[in-house]
This record gives structure tokens, sequence and C-alpha cells, in this order.
């Protein structure tokens, strides 16, 4: 088993559960015990589970605050968590096996990363959180644009119009918006709106994950028009009048029951030395 697959393996067996021997990881790995130290060593410096006495222990066993890069991240994260949630695992579950999607930088599709762990899919994505968590915790194939690192809104943005986006096609793209009305996507950062209208022109069908609060936001800029728009899923909290003026547009509306979300998670940890914080609800992302 190569490297990667062996660790990924490790993390999954940890969670099943929370602790585990050396020789209960080597039983199970089919490894010596010197790969599964080393695989410890290597996985506890990322900060993705913690050393035990002759052992290791799933990281959510243990009580942390995490810092945030900047107060309105931790603003969005925390907000309508359970409403996200419970759209993030609908949208993933429209994803077919073996088909390319885009999934642009925000807390709303964050939250898929959890219940796409078991697909293969091809992944674009501009959240760099987004794809390091599905780099290690799944077998999807990841593809990043070039470009610049912007930690407040969690995306990778490229200064160059022919950057790698423009060679990937997708069935869906599954978008985070920071508004929705009846002349459509509505954003207020204009870095985000130069990233994701060149996402939208990637994908044939676009699906917008957006929870009711994002019917009464309004901002500055839009994005695009409704006409772009095949789906909007969000929550049973949405009035009847929003969900109606959307199919009027000839919009298809799902609505979900919002749902718990699990305790906290560990902080992310990026190849290469490179650590990024989490989230102190579950893991989610940008100013969506």
């Amino acid at each position: 088993m190569v490297n990667h697959k062996r660790r990924k393996r490790l993390l999954k067996l940890l969670a099943e559960h929370q602790n585990a021997s050396v020789p209960q990881l080597v039983e199970w790995l089919s490894a010596s015990p010197a790969t599964v130290r080393r695989d410890i060593s290597w996985l506890a410096a990322r900060n993705l589970l913690t050393r035990t006495r002759g052992g290791a222990a799933n990281l959510a066993q243990k009580k942390r605050n995490f810092a945030l890069t900047s107060e309105t991240f931790e603003h969005n994260i925390q907000c309508f968590a359970e409403r996200k949630r419970a759209i993030a695992r609908y949208a993933a579950g429209m994803c077919d096996e073996g088909e390319t999607i885009v999934i642009n930088g925000g807390t709303t599709t964050f939250m898929m990363a959890e219940f796409l762990v078991d697909k293969h899919l091809k992944i674009l994505t501009n959240s760099f959180l987004m794809a390091e968590r599905l780099l290690v915790s799944s077998e999807n194939e990841i593809i990043l644009p070039g470009g610049k690192v912007y930690r407040e809104q969690n995306v990778i943005l490229s200064p160059f119009d022919n950057d790698i986006t423009q060679h990937h096609y997708a069935a869906k793209m599954f978008m985070s918006v920071y508004g929705l009305s009846l002349l459509g996507l509505m954003e207020a950062d204009p870095l985000l709106i130069q990233a994701e209208k060149r996402l939208i022109g990637q994908a044939e069908e676009l699906i917008v994950l957006a929870d009711s609060s994002k019917f009464a936001k309004k901002a500055g800029l839009i994005l695009c028009g409704l006409d772009r728009v095949a789906t909007v899923i969000t929550d049973t909290y949405a009035s009847d009048a929003a969900v109606q003026l959307l199919e009027q547009s000839g919009v298809k509306v799902v609505t979900v029951a919002p749902e718990a979300v699990p305790a906290p998670q560990p902080p992310m940890s990026f190849p290469y030395g490179f650590e990024f914080q989490a989230p102190s609800l579950y893991q989610t992302e940008t100013s969506h």
C-alpha cells in the first residue's frame, strides 16, 4: 500500500475506533511497526492525529479552540450552520460517480467535502481548504487554479485570463453566494466576482447552495442572472414567496430541513509543512 493510501486508511481507522496501539495498526494496515510509527509521526506533525503512549488517537477526542483567519470567516461559519450542512449533504448527493464538477469557495459548498469522501470525482475548486481536506480524506482527483491565496476569502485567484480553469469542462458547478434576488446571484467582494465568473463559464449546470438568509441579503455586484441557474438548494425556512419567485423564473428549488452539526474537528494542515487552522464548528469556508 502506497504511503498516502495507508495514511488515509490509518485516519479512517482512528475515526472509527477513536484510538489504537501500534500493534493494532500494524495488524489492520498490514505494515511493519517502523512504517506505522513513521506514519503516526508524519500525521501528528500535520495535526491530523494525536500521539499517545504506544499508539495514536483521533484528534476529535480533544477539545480545542481554533484561531480563525478573520472575523468574517468565523462569523460566516457560525451562521446557520445546521441549514448549510443539510444543503451541502443534498448537493453532494447530486454528484454522479466519475463526473467532473466545479465547487467554489463558500462556507456551504465547503461543507460538501464531508459528504464527498467516498466518491470518485474530478473536482475543480478555487477553495484551498476544500482541496486540502479532500486530498487527505478521499480518492477524488483535485484540480486547483494557479494564483495567489486570499486567506480571508479562502480562494485562489489568478491575475491572468488564461489560467487552468479554461481547459476543464464540468457537468455541474456548485456555488455559494452572498445573496440571491430576482436580479440574480449577488456578490459583495469584487475579488470573488473575478474568480467565480471564470468557473461558471466552465460548467453546464449551475447549482446554487443558499440558506434562506441569503434571500434577504443585497449586494452591489451581480455575478449572473437567474437564467444561468438550474437549481437552488435552500432550507425549509425559505418563504413561499421567495421560492415561488425563483420557480417563476424557471429555477428548480429544493428545500431541505436543517440538521445538527457534529463536534469540532482538528486543524487543517497542508502538505509540505504549511498549516491552516480549521473553523470551530465543523469545517467550512469563505465569506458566503
